[in-house]
């Protein structure tokens, strides 16, 4: 499924290289794993080869998907804001759009948080959350469209620059 040195993105982790695949013996029987080294952090992974799938391992985004991802946070038509949520609820939301592994789950949330911070400040929790998602973004886009991450976060902090001056610092 995976090659050695393929990238690949763990949910809520990010962007890792298949290192080796290597047989442990687990239970009695032997299993197959995929140790991932994630890149921006350098903790060290071990996937089951055969649930790799089902615990949300992939391969990294493609150039036309990363473009497209690019576009999506120009576009503030779906922002839904925090009407009546309270941070709670939201961050439970977003952490769980954050564990997907789905890039498009995570634009959105890195989105969200950039507009909400617009008007009020954001709880501790959703500060974590939006470091998190901007982590996971610019790390896969990095790599999508051959660019750097301090040039992708540049690129969105460019993009939301009248979000990240609120009216009161103004």
């Amino acid at each position: 499924m995976f090659a050695l040195n393929e990238l690949v993105v763990y949910p809520a982790q990010g962007v890792g290289r298949v290192e080796r695949i290597e047989s442990q013996e687990v239970g009695g029987s032997y299993v197959e794993f995929y140790i991932v080294r994630i890149l921006c952090n350098s903790v060290t992974l071990m996937v089951p080869v055969r649930n790799a799938r089902n615990v949300g391992l992939r391969k990294v985004c493609d150039h036309e998907v990363g473009t497209q991802i690019m576009e999506s946070l120009k576009d503030r038509s779906d922002f839904t804001g925090y009407s009546g949520q309270n941070w709670n609820r939201r961050y439970r939301e977003y952490s769980e759009k954050l564990k997907s592994g789905d890039l498009r789950d995570v634009a959105y949330v890195l989105k969200e948080l950039l507009l909400i911070g617009r008007d009020k400040d954001l709880s501790f929790g959703e500060r974590r959350l939006l470091e998190q998602a901007m982590g996971l973004i610019t790390t896969e886009l990095a790599h999508a469209l051959g660019k750097m991450p301090e040039e992708i976060k540049s690129y969105i902090e460019e993009l939301f620059q009248d979000v990240l001056v609120r009216p009161d610092e103004k």
